[in-house]
């Protein structure tokens, strides 16, 4: 299986089953976590990816040399190439997962819609021919997955630029500029079906997969069950999946997705013919290890479950944790090096795999969520910017609480984007009480140094203090009282008691405020009084200052803002695709400037406003890192 968790997910499995395992590695993950799993490891060389996990020649030499009899894909790199399993057949070494056939009749979009319709599963209008169909349509790779090469055109000129962008995406992901159009389903749900087949014509579904959060085409949270199917539908929607499966002789684990509207018609969307990255929220809910099972299945052995053994037992979530800025389209690339990562293990029914996934269970959906709150709030990242915030938010939020989502959930509940937790009065005395008292408890730990009293800013006698604090551009004036480990603060009207053990040292500041428990993080904190804290998932920059040292910041003189209409940064680190203006050009508001490449995504970056152009500062082929000058505007 490719690097990373999947690597490490399988190998837990084979060692359940008395399996040896062998990790592919590049040379520069000699050191990874899959590769000191492993049984045995090869490097298949260096980095760049063509050159190591997609080098087909490189992993058949380490096929050979270690002697190993079957290969597990993962997810990935060569999980759906017919070519690399066309290869192992040929040398006579198992592929875990379905055969060539099935890997490319489902691989290809068209194809595939083509194969549904035969099998009577329902498909969306539009795909196969010359069909007229009204705006919006879907634009997608015909190679595609994960997202890329897809596009959502409203009008003619939507169309036109949505075609010339998907049709690069495709061909620079999958090699195939192929493209297809069809009816967009408007306001729909993604729900997706696992399936399981063995050689001996035997097939079952394994109950859905809801996946309708999604930013750019791509997953964020899903949950096993939906809250939308009732069980005539869901028995539906899994009859039509294991029909697909059987009409393409599908042997192994797999994914039928499905588009579902309001009135609960489904649409045949494409088949993933591998493990899915949200796979183990099926397995928690069946009580199946989907990777033992696909295992006994490519050695042969027939499914020992019926249909009727299926169960659905409690229910889970997943959040997909990831190194983007979520501020930024609700989540672009972020690169830097990782100086800190805790796992919150140590809570119950929590499973997590580097930056991957956080999957929690509970018999109810109200305790899946709520474990998946806590988990969120104990998971330290730091380094690198993460989608925590956004996570947590949609988790709490009411909307999806009551079960009330679709595709378009992140663009209607943040139509200006998401900006971070919003305070209440409460939650923002609450902030401000604990910043207050990290502040004092801090002053009060620098006056020893192994346990000899030193000069202190802080009496250690004193018991009350006087402070201000700035949150969002606001000065507040607060009053402390202090009882061994507890503060009573007053703060904007109201009192805020707070206490807790004040390790400083520590990732988690677990506290108790007004009697509820809250874990906050405390991310940076200096000699000046700035403090950065995550707080309900959200980070918040404060300064606490003694109400002298505030009186005197009123001298201190502000830095301008940057003049942003007349310049264009890089949002993100990438690679510039195409530059479309020079020096001297005459600029509409909203019009190309440029595209950046990021993740196999392209993005098109625009006029804040109708100008000349002053200067270029890229040219295609150059790689930028975020914020760096791109384009300046008279």
């Amino acid at each position: 299986a490719n690097r990373g968790e999947i690597a490490c997910r399988v190998m837990k499995t084979c060692r359940k089953m008395g399996i040896k395992t062998v990790a592919v590695h590049s040379d520069v993950d000699a050191n990874a976590v899959h590769v000191k799993m492993a049984d045995e490891a090869v490097c298949v060389g260096p980095a760049p990816t063509n050159r190591s996990y997609l080098n087909m020649d490189a992993i058949m030499d380490a096929i050979r040399i270690t002697g190993a009899q079957a290969v597990h894909p993962g997810y990935g790199f060569l999980s759906e190439n017919k070519e690399f399993a066309k290869r192992l057949a040929a040398e006579d070494v198992v592929f875990v997962g379905p055969d060539t056939h099935a890997i490319h009749a489902m691989g290809d979009k068209i194809e595939s819609k083509l194969l549904a319709k035969a099998a009577k599963v329902n498909v969306i209008p539009g795909f196969d021919g010359v069909v007229e169909v009204s705006y919006p349509v879907m634009i997608k790779a015909s190679a595609g997955g994960g997202g890329k090469g897809m596009r959502i055109a409203w009008n003619d000129d939507e169309t036109r630029e949505g075609f010339r962008l998907s049709s690069q995406e495709a061909a620079s992901s999958f090699g195939d500029d192929r493209l297809l159009i069809e009816k967009f389903v408007d306001n729909p749900r993604h729900i997706e079906i696992q399936v399981l087949a063995d050689k001996h014509g035997n097939a079952l579904w394994l109950n859905e997969r809801e996946c309708s959060i999604q930013r750019r085409n791509q997953k964020v949270v899903e949950e096993a069950p939906s809250t939308f199917l009732d069980p005539d539908t869901r028995r539906a929607m899994g009859e039509q999946a294991v029909q697909l499966a059987k009409a393409v002789k599908y042997s192994s684990a797999g994914t039928v997705e499905f588009l579902v509207d309001s009135k609960k018609n489904f649409y045949f969307l494409e088949m993933n013919t591998r493990l899915q990255v949200e796979h183990p929220i099926t397995e928690c809910i069946t009580g199946l290890d989907l990777v033992q099972q696909m295992i006994r299945i490519a050695k042969g052995f027939p499914l020992v479950h019926r249909q009727e053994d299926i169960p659905i037992n409690g229910w889970a979530i997943e959040s997909r944790v990831y190194a983007e800025d979520p501020y930024k389209s609700f989540g672009l690339p972020s690169i830097g090096r990782l100086s800190q990562y805790q796992e919150p293990i140590s809570l119950p029914n929590v499973i997590t795999l580097c930056f991957l996934y956080l999957v929690t269970y509970g018999a109810t959906r109200a305790e899946a969520l709520q474990k998946m709150e806590d988990a969120l709030d104990h998971y330290v990242i730091r380094g690198v910017t993460h989608n925590i915030p956004l996570l947590r938010e949609i988790i709490t939020n009411p909307r999806f609480i009551s079960g009330d989502i679709t595709t378009n959930f992140l663009p209607e509940e943040y139509p200006e984007g998401f900006t971070g937790h919003r305070l209440t009065p409460e939650g923002r005395r609450e902030l401000l009480a604990t910043a207050a008292a990290l502040y004092i408890s801090a002053q009060l730990r620098s006056q020893r140094f192994m346990g000899n009293l030193r000069v202190s800013t802080t009496s250690q006698e004193q018991s009350q203090w006087e402070l201000q604090v700035e949150l969002e551009k606001k000065s507040h004036l607060v009053s402390l009282s202090r009882s061994g480990s507890s503060f009573t603060v007053e703060v904007d009207g109201g009192s805020v008691e707070v206490s807790g053990e004040w390790n400083l040292a520590s990732a988690l500041l677990p506290l108790s405020i007004n009697g509820n428990p809250r874990v906050l993080q405390c991310l940076s904190r200096d000699a000046t009084g700035q403090i950065t804290l995550q707080y309900l998932g959200t980070q918040f920059k404060l300064r606490v200052l003694s109400r002298l040292a505030a009186k005197l910041t009123g001298h201190m003189p502000e830095k301008v803002p940057e003049d942003t209409s007349s310049i264009l940064r890089s949002p993100m680190p990438g690679s510039v695709v195409a530059v479309s203006v020079k020096p001297g050009d005459m600029v509409a508001e909203g019009q190309e400037i440029c595209v950046i490449e990021a993740m196999k995504m392209q993005n098109s970056l625009i006029a804040a406003r109708a100008a000349k152009v002053k200067s270029v500062h890229c040219k295609a082929g150059e790689t930028v890192g975020e914020g760096d000058l791109l384009v300046e505007l008279e």
